[in-house]
């Protein structure tokens, strides 16, 4: 999975959008939370990771998606989805926590 990738190389950072239930019980390592209901609120947030893919995750796609055009809307233009979200990366059998 390229998500997995970019974030070892550190070309990444993951975003992962789902509720505190969801993260709770299962996340990718070294992502950030930050629940899409808090991401306009939070954007600043993420002028930290300047120069680098912002990929956001859920647990399909669907939220992640949601959270590509909040962030373009505050003029982020490095900001992507994965597709497949948390459930893609588990049929990868990449690591989680």
């Amino acid at each position: 999975m390229e998500s997995a990738g970019l974030q070892s190389n550190g070309f990444a950072v993951i975003i992962d959008v789902r509720t505190d239930k969801e993260w709770n019980q299962q996340r990718i390592p070294g992502a950030i939370h930050i629940p899409l209901d808090e991401l306009e609120s939070r954007v600043d947030e993420l002028k930290a990771f300047e120069g680098k893919q912002l990929i956001m995750q859920c647990a399909v796609g669907g939220r992640s998606s949601d959270a590509v055009e909040i962030l373009q809307q505050a003029g982020f233009n490095n900001a992507s989805n994965m597709d497949g979200g948390i459930v893609a990366w588990n049929k990868a059998k990449l690591p989680v926590e």
